[in-house]
This record gives structure tokens, C-alpha cells and sequence, in this order.
């Protein structure tokens, strides 16, 4: 409670201390932060320090959010208008947020695939899946090896792979003598990081968003669905780790507490520890399909098959359509000459408006998943509509999150914490360490509050002004959002008190303590490979197609050299 009391005082000292601008816009930020001066910090510190306090990033945002509000409100020791004034503000904020016609997009996108994994999951589709790829498993390495395959297969969402491939594996790879310690892993491994990187999933819409509102403040048009994409080779710790769970399972070689839990499977059998206490998913029992019902691939495949081409069809003609009823005559020249070049495609996704697509194909999906549901009468009509509602309840905290992060970010625009940080940074840090300092800030408040989207919120407006200051170019900038979006994975996959952590203890039934603690020592060398052989060299300068290559390598050799022959 003193910690509460102390961080509130200070908020009120600082912003007493300091004469306020009465910005209208974010335009005004610059000359804001020439007058607030290093207390335009304190959104967004405020918001860091709850969340390591609280592990509870909506208040933390709220808060952080309430105390920018109230330093643009506040007139000298008028505290009175500042908490009134600064109240109002916060709200208009959140409601203007919402107004915007492509967040509103992206919020709807998020509920309308939340429905649709519910359906999936209560069809079985996920289950048939799963259970027709458990099949291939015959030994130790098919039995890891099938649970990876199957974690790139759920790739629309994290929460549906951690609590789908657990109880469908578990039974096979306990015959197989494979530890639970390492089946967690590899379910958490191919969780969230395939998620984040994967061009449609729940993940998508967030960091899509997050984005733009970062360009924006920059300047940039550009459109933010195809930032994204060009991020994903930069994603090194995404792309890293995935392959290092392949490589464990080819190589079959293990390091640390890993081996010697996986050693006490194959030697004892005992795929749990003598002292563990594993973790039960009850709570994914309410969206498993019914006894009665037969599951089919086709379940899943047409529903997310539909959602996948809607996707990619809406993006060409949404923006052809653009494109056609724009003034670029160039453009509009290589739609008449060859409209499904190359060419003439990325240009039409380019265009796309990626908000309203995402969310127009994700209903789409919906309705043919209801369809299937109540055609083949798995569901009743109000079960289907009752479960697509479910899903979407699911999806509720990532609507408030978006929201908050989009206000904090209107906050610290107005009151220029991004210039302040500029005019500060751009002369002391070299350029070329910026994506590793992003990737380790990142990490460490993702460890700690347990989750990447509340730290994506609060680092993706600081950075991208700061990267585009340093090195104003577009190949930078893209490096740098990378550095946001995967050093809040790393954190978050590490971290005990993360839900996707916690969900992959619970769809594994291992003890919690003992995945976080095996997990560990596999995530932080993949993390350091990241920054030595990934952002470090990318920051140098170094082409992608090199960078990446020599990341892989190291992972390799890292497997190979340092960890120790485990029986097949």
C-alpha cells in the first residue's frame, strides 16, 4: 500500500513542479516536452512500475494513462481540475480510440476469431487434428517431433495450441517415455512465439494495430499490415526458438535441468518427478466437443481454410479497389497490363485496408463454422451461437488492453515523451545497439508482469520515434518494431506468471514450477543467440538473408556441441 501511496505522491509533486501546455493534439508534443521536460516519462514509467507491482497490466495502463491525463489537465496547484479534468480526458481518449473506424476493425477482428476458435475447438476440429497427427508418432523423436508439427498447425492462437496439443499428446508421449518437462516446453515453444509471427492469428490484429498508431506518429502512411509481414524476418527469437525445438528433437540432445529430466523419463520411465505436483486444464474441458461427437479434420480445415483465403482474396480486391479508384496512374497501369502479377498483388495488399479485411473475413469464417456446426447437428442453434459468444468473451481483456495502449500512446504523443526521449537518446546511443536495448527492455517487463501484449503497448510509441530519429529509414524502423514485438515474447515465454506459460504447464499436466525452470535455460541461450547473431549484426547493417542463416547455424552448433545424447 506505501508503494501505492509514494508513486501517487510523486505523480502529484512532478506534475505541481512543472507548468502545463494545454496541447489540443499530438502535434504539440515537442513544444510539450521542451515544457514538461523529463516528466513526460512518467506515463509511461507509471505504467512499468504497476505493472511490476501489481501483475495486472490493465490498471497499470489505466493508471498510466490517468496520469498523463491529469498533467495536460491540471492548471498550477489546481489538483481539483486535475483529477476531474484529467478523468474526462482519459475517457475521451478511450471513447476516440474506439472511434477510429480502423481500430474499431481491429477490436471486431480480435472478437470474431476468438468465436471462431471456440467453434473449431467445440466441432472437435482441433481435436481430429491432433489425434490424426498422433498416429505418426512410433518413438521418443516422431512423439516431439509430431508435437511441433502440430503446434505450427494451431497457429491462429496461442491459448488454443497450449490447451489443444497437450491432452492430445500427453498419453502418446508419456508411452514414448518422453518427460513432461519437455513436452511443456515444446507445446509453450510453438505457442505464442508461431502466434506473434504467423499472418493471421489473434496476435495479428494487436500488433497490427500497435503499428500504425506508431507510424502515424512518425509520419508514415505506410500500411501497417504490410510492416508487419516485413517484420517477421526480424523476429529472430520467434524464428530461433522454433528451430531449436527441431533441432533437440533431430539431433535428440538435451542440456541442463532439460537432460536430466528427459534422462529420468527414458531410463525410469517416470515422465513426471517424484515431487511434482502437475497442473490439470480443467478450464479447457468447456470448449471439448461433446461424447457423442464424431470430430473431423474437416471441422477445422474449412472453417480456417475459409478464413485464410476471405483473408487473402479481401486484401487483393480491397485493395485493387483502392488502387483503381485513387489517382496513381502508375499503379492503376500495372492492374490493366497484368492484374494478378506479382507486382500488381503486393501492391493490392499494400493498399488493402488489413483492418476492415481481417475483420470481414474472420465473420466469414464464423458463419461458415456456424454452418457446419448446426448443419451436420453437432450444435443446436443456440449452443453454436452461445459458443461463438464464449469465444469472443475470451478475447474481452485484449479489446480493454488495445484501448488502453492506444490512449497511453495518444498521452505520451501530446505531451511528447517520444521527442523528449529523442532529444535526449539520439546523441548517446549508437544505433546499432538499439534493437538489442529494445529486445532486453522488452523482455524484462514482459518477465515481470507476465504478459507481451501490456508491454508491446507501452514500448512500441516510445520506439518507434526513437529509431526513426536515429536512423530514418524505413528498413531500420521495420528492425526495430521487430525488436518490440519479440522481445515481448521472449519475456512473456519465460515468465512464471504468464498465462501462456501457466496454460502450457496445465495442457501438459506437469508440475509449473518445474517447466518454468526447464524452460528457462532453453530460452535465454536462444535469446542470446538472438542478439549476438541477430540484432546486433542486423543493427550493423548486415542484410537479413545473411543474419538470419548465421542465427540458425549457431542454434544448431548449440545443440550439437553443448547438449548431451539422450536415449531415442
Amino acid at each position: 500500500m506505501r508503494n501505492w501511496r509514494g508513486l501517487l505522491l510523486l505523480t502529484v509533486l512532478f506534475t505541481l513542479l512543472c507548468q502545463p501546455a494545454f496541447a489540443a493534439d499530438s502535434s504539440l508534443g515537442p513544444a510539450n516536452a521542451k515544457v514538461f521536460g523529463m516528466f513526460t516519462l512518467i506515463p509511461p514509467l507509471v505504467a512499468i512500475v504497476l505493472a511490476f507491482i501489481t501483475k495486472n497490466v490493465v490498471l497499470s495502463l489505466f493508471i498510466g494513462v490517468f496520469s498523463g491525463a491529469f498533467m495536460l489537465e491540471a492548471k498550477g496547484f489546481d489538483i481539483y481540475n486535475g483529477f476531474v479534468g484529467g478523468f474526462l480526458r482519459l475517457s475521451n481518449e478511450i471513447l476516440g480510440s474506439l472511434a477510429d473506424s480502423w481500430n474499431a476493425g481491429i477490436v471486431l477482428q480480435c472478437l470474431a476469431i476468438g468465436g471462431l476458435i471456440a467453434l473449431v475447438s467445440k466441432m472437435g476440429g482441433a481435436k481430429a487434428i491432433a489425434d490424426a497427427l498422433a498416429k505418426k508418432a512410433k518413438s521418443p523423436r516422431s512423439s516431439q517431433f509430431v508435437t511441433w508439427v502440430l503446434g505450427l498447425f494451431i497457429f491462429f492462437d496461442d491459448y488454443a495450441n497450449s490447451l489443444t496439443v497437450g491432452p492430445i499428446m500427453r498419453p502418446v508421449t508419456d508411452k514414448m517415455k518422453v518427460s513432461r518437462e519437455k513436452l511443456a516446453f515444446v507445446i509453450d515453444a510453438t505457442a505464442a512465439p508461431i502466434a506473434g509471427i504467423a499472418l493471421i492469428s489473434t496476435w495479428v490484429a494487436y500488433e497490427v494495430g500497435l503499428i500504425r498508431d506508431g507510424l502515424q506518429g512518425i509520419g508514415y502512411t505506410m500500411n501497417a499490415y504490410g510492416v508487419f509481414v516485413e517484420t517477421i524476418p526480424y523476429r529472430f527469437y520467434n524464428i530461433l526458438i522454433l528451430v531449436f525445438i527441431l533441432a533437440t528433437i533431430w539431433f535428440m540432445r538435451e542440456f541442463g535441468p532439460m537432460y536430466k529430466a528427459e534422462q529420468r523419463a527414458r531410463t525410469t520411465g517416470k515422465v513426471l518427478d517424484d515431487n511434482a505436483k502437475p497442473m490439470v486444464a480443467d478450464e479447457a474441458t468447456e470448449l471439448q466437443p461433446a461424447e457423442d461427437v464424431d470430430p473431423s479434420i474437416w471441422y477445422a480445415i474449412i472453417p480456417i481454410g475459409t478464413l485464410i483465403v476471405a483473408a487473402f482474396l479481401g486484401f487483393y480486391f480491397n485493395g485493387y479497389n483502392g488502387i483503381m479508384g485513387g489517382d496513381d496512374a502508375a499503379l492503376k497501369q500495372i492492374f490493366e497490363d497484368a492484374p494478378m502479377s506479382f507486382l500488381a498483388i503486393r501492391e493490392a495488399f499494400g493498399a488493402s485496408d488489413a483492418s476492415v479485411v481481417l475483420f470481414q473475413a474472420a465473420l466469414i469464417a464464423g458463419i461458415v463454422a456456424l454452418a457446419i456446426a448446426i448443419g451436420k447437428r453437432i450444435l443446436s442453434v443456440d449452443e453454436a451461437l452461445s459458443t461463438w459468444v464464449q469465444g469472443v468473451k475470451s478475447l474481452n481483456i485484449t479489446a480493454v488492453i488495445l484501448l488502453l495502449a492506444w490512449s497511453l500512446s495518444g498521452i505520451i504523443k501530446e505531451l511528447g515523451t517520444a521527442a523528449y526521449l529523442v532529444n535526449v537518446l539520439s546523441d548517446t546511443i549508437p544505433t546499432f545497439l538499439l534493437p538489442s536495448i529494445i529486445f532486453v527492455m522488452g523482455s524484462i517487463i514482459s518477465f515481470a508482469t507476465g504478459t507481451s501484449y501490456g508491454t508491446m503497448g507501452i514500448l512500441m510509441p516510445l520506439c518507434i520515434p526513437l529509431a526513426f530519429a536515429l536512423v530514418p529509414e524505413q528498413g531500420y524502423v521495420i528492425l526495430n518494431i521487430g525488436a518490440v514485438l519479440t522481445g515481448a515474447i521472449f519475456g512473456d515465454h519465460c515468465s512464471p506468471i504468464s498465462d501462456t506459460t501457466i496454460l502450457s504447464s496445465m495442457g501438459s499436466a506437469c508440475d509449473h514450477i518445474d517447466h518454468t525452470r526447464t524452460q528457462l535455460f532453453y530460452a535465454v541461450p536462444v535469446a542470446i543467440i538472438s542478439i549476438l547473431f541477430g540484432y546486433i549484426p542486423a543493427g550493423l547493417g548486415m542484410p537479413v538473408l545473411m543474419v538470419l542463416p548465421a542465427g540458425i547455424i549457431a542454434i544448431l552448433a548449440l545443440v550439437r556441441f553443448l547438449g548431451k545424447p539422450v536415449s531415442n
